[in-house]
């Protein structure tokens, strides 16, 4: 039986299919992002391996225009930026992807951000295009006979039309050439994104028929998206939260208080995915994993080595099931 990407689909929104019933997404955040550099083609196609539901790419633009994946605005702490463009900063000494070229990007080594990651230097890894991504994507499906999704992040809107570029649009332009905005796509798309205004322009002004996802921080900025009122405001929009793990688990948090929030997303028809879960970072990645799923009923988890998430999840189906 096949399953929606979001639980709870909605009359007349679009949704798309997975190859098996319905599970806990593992989204792997960054590609497998704990084994090789994030946003690299080969760390996309290592979690394609992994049997990852969706690969996540974060995406920012060049200076001509074209979506790239990169996780911050800037190159600085994930690619050799400094050493190839020495003299190419802004005022805060920052070297962001916006004032680079596309033909200068693809010259840069990506690189493991944090300590005790992949500490190669190697030429294959390049800061991969959207496009790119999207045609490997398609064509590992298509070898493999899997379904695997796309689940962009659309990095700080405001700032990139604060330098005269169209985000949203540009994306959206991408995916409809890649046919990508039906619901038979062979590739899944759900766009998120932290500005709100972003998706609500996504949905109501470009009429992007996709599902979307409202991010959401453990932030005191954000804390009224995750009150009764800010979630009737997202359901208007969006399809789903992704929120921080700690709105769930945290200090001072309570299992009551958990379940009230997914219960309270999922009366508005909102599926809810958590980020971001680190099997080299968790003492407990495994039970960590379960326990969100099964106390808490969250619909996907973000994860930086999505063949632990999907290990841990058949192993709590089953318990369930007894197998």
């Amino acid at each position: 039986m096949a399953a929606t990407i979001l639980p709870f689909p909605r009359r007349n929104r679009m949704t798309a299919s997975l190859p098996t019933g319905h599970e806990t997404l593992v989204i792997a955040h960054r590609g497998a992002s704990g084994y090789l550099p994030e946003h690299t083609l080969a760390g996309y196609a290592m979690a394609h391996a992994q049997e990852a539901d969706f690969l996540e790419p974060d995406l920012v633009l060049s200076r001509d225009g074209v979506p790239v994946a990169r996780h911050d605005l800037t190159l600085d702490e994930t690619t050799d930026a400094r050493r190839r463009f020495p003299l190419r900063t802004r005022r805060d000494g920052k070297r962001y992807a916006i004032d680079f070229s596309h033909a200068e990007l693809r010259q840069l080594r990506a690189r493991a951000p944090q300590p005790g990651r992949f500490g190669l230097d190697l030429d294959g890894l390049s800061v991969p295009s959207f496009k790119e991504i999207i045609g490997l994507t398609r064509e590992l499906n298509r070898l493999t006979g899997r379904r695997v999704g796309l689940y962009p992040e659309l990095k700080a809107p405001a700032f990139h039309a604060a330098q005269g570029q169209d985000l949203e649009r540009i994306v959206l332009a991408r995916l409809a050439a890649e046919g990508l905005l039906t619901a038979d796509a062979d590739v899944p798309v759900m766009l998120q994104c932290f500005d709100p205004a972003a998706l609500r322009r996504l949905r109501l002004d470009l009429g992007c028929p996709l599902p979307l996802v409202q991010l959401i921080d453990d932030s005191p900025a954000m804390a009224h998206m995750v009150s009764p009122s800010g979630l009737d405001r997202i359901a208007a929009y969006a399809d789903a939260i992704g929120i921080c793990r700690h709105l769930l688990e945290g200090p001072g948090r309570r299992a009551r208080e958990a379940h009230k929030l997914v219960a309270e997303a999922h009366a508005r028809h909102l599926a809810v995915h958590v980020w971001t879960f680190r099997a080299d970072q968790d003492t407990d990645p495994a039970g960590t994993i379960q326990r969100f799923a099964a106390l808490h009923g969250v619909d996907g988890v973000f994860s930086d080595h999505p063949d632990l998430a999907k290990q841990a999840l058949r192993a709590l189906q089953g318990l369930r099931t007894g197998a």
